[in-house]
C-alpha cells in the first residue's frame, strides 16, 4: 500500500540538491514523489538523501549522456544547479531545458547578483538587470534562456533572485577568524540576507503560488550594512570584529572574487514575496535568527 500511495504523489525532481536542497526534502515529501540530482561524489551524500525520503540521481549538468535518464521524469523541477565557473553563457542550464518536458512548472533560484552596483537604492523586481561580473552576467543568461524555453514549450517559469544564504553552517565565522578587513562606515555597502530555511520554505511557495514567468526576491527584512553584518556574527560568537580599512585598503587586500561581492550595494525589496506568496519568514533578520542560534 505504501508503494502504491507513493506511485500516486506528482513527482518533483530536483536539480543541484546541496545544503538547500536538503532542507527542501521535508518540505516536499509529504506531496511529492522526489527526485534529487547531483554528482554525489560521495557515497554518504545519496545515502543522505535516501534517509531524507528522496530518490537520488546521479547526473552532472556538464555531461549531458548523464541527464538523458531524466527526460520526462518529472513535470515539476527545482533548479538550484549554480551556472559554470567561467564562460559568457551558462550551458548547464541549456544542457538541462533539453530533457524537461512540455507544460513544466519550473522554480529557478538565481540571484540579486543580477543588478550589479546599485549604489545603496532600494530595488523592485522591475529594475533592469547590470551585472557587472562574468558569474552574474552567466545568471542573466539563464534566466534569459529560461524565459525562452516556457514560452516555447507552454511552460510556468518563476524565478527567485536570491541575495546572501546564512544559516548556522553558513556564516563568516572562517573569515572572522582570519580577520579579513571590512570597509569603514563611509565606504560601507548595503547587502542583503535570507535564512537557508526560509529560501526552502520560499521555494514551496512558489511551486504553488508563483506567477508565470515571474520574478521575486526571497530576501529578508534586514536593513544592514556589510561590515554591520560582521560585526553581529562576531559579537555573537565572541569573536573579534574585523578591521576596518577604507575602499581602497580593502580590494587590495582581498581576492578578486571576494571583491565582486564586496563592491555592490543595494537593498531588496521583498513586497512581492509578502502579497504574492504569502511568506511569513521565520527570521525576518539576521538578529532574530542569530538570537536562535543559542
Amino acid at each position: 500500500m505504501k508503494n502504491k500511495s507513493t506511485n500516486k504523489k506528482p513527482r518533483l525532481l530536483i536539480i543541484g540538491c546541496g545544503d538547500v536542497g536538503m532542507r527542501l526534502l521535508p518540505l516536499l515529501n509529504a506531496r511529492f514523489r522526489v527526485f534529487a540530482v547531483a554528482r554525489f561524489s560521495r557515497p554518504e551524500e545519496a545515502a543522505q538523501v535516501r534517509l531524507a525520503g528522496a530518490i537520488p540521481l546521479k547526473a552532472d549538468l556538464d555531461q549531458p549522456a548523464s541527464l538523458r535518464r531524466l527526460a520526462g521524469l518529472a513535470n515539476i523541477i527545482i533548479h538550484l544547479a549554480p551556472p559554470p565557473g567561467s564562460g559568457a553563457l551558462d550551458q548547464r542550464t541549456r544542457n538541462l531545458l533539453a530533457i524537461l518536458p512540455h507544460q513544466a512548472r519550473l522554480v529557478y533560484v538565481s540571484t540579486t547578483g543580477v543588478y550589479g552596483d546599485c549604489a545603496g537604492s532600494l530595488v523592485a523586481e522591475t529594475r533592469v538587470v547590470a551585472p557587472t561580473n562574468a558569474r552574474a552576467r552567466r545568471r542573466v543568461d539563464a534566466e534569459q534562456v529560461l524565459r525562452a524555453w516556457a514560452v516555447r514549450s507552454d511552460s510556468r517559469l518563476s524565478i527567485l533572485r536570491v541575495p546572501g544564504i546564512y544559516a548556522d553552517n553558513r556564516l563568516p565565522i572562517e573569515r572572522l577568524h582570519k580577520q579579513t578587513p571590512a570597509f569603514i562606515e563611509a565606504d560601507d555597502v548595503w547587502t542583503n540576507h535570507i535564512h537557508a530555511d526560509d529560501l526552502a520554505r520560499i521555494i514551496v511557495q512558489t511551486i504553488f503560488l508563483g506567477k508565470a514567468n515571474r520574478v521575486v526576491h526571497a530576501v529578508d527584512d534586514s536593513q544592514l550594512r556589510m561590515a554591520d553584518y560582521f560585526d553581529l556574527v562576531a559579537d555573537h560568537f565572541k569573536l573579534p570584529r574585523p578591521p576596518r580599512l577604507p575602499h581602497a585598503e580593502v580590494k587590495q587586500a582581498v581576492t578578486p572574487m571576494l571583491w565582486s561581492f564586496m563592491g555592490e550595494s543595494r537593498r531588496l525589496q521583498n513586497q512581492r514575496l509578502k502579497h504574492e506568496l504569502r511568506m511569513r519568514l521565520r527570521y525576518p533578520t539576521v538578529q532574530s535568527a542569530l538570537a536562535a542560534m543559542l
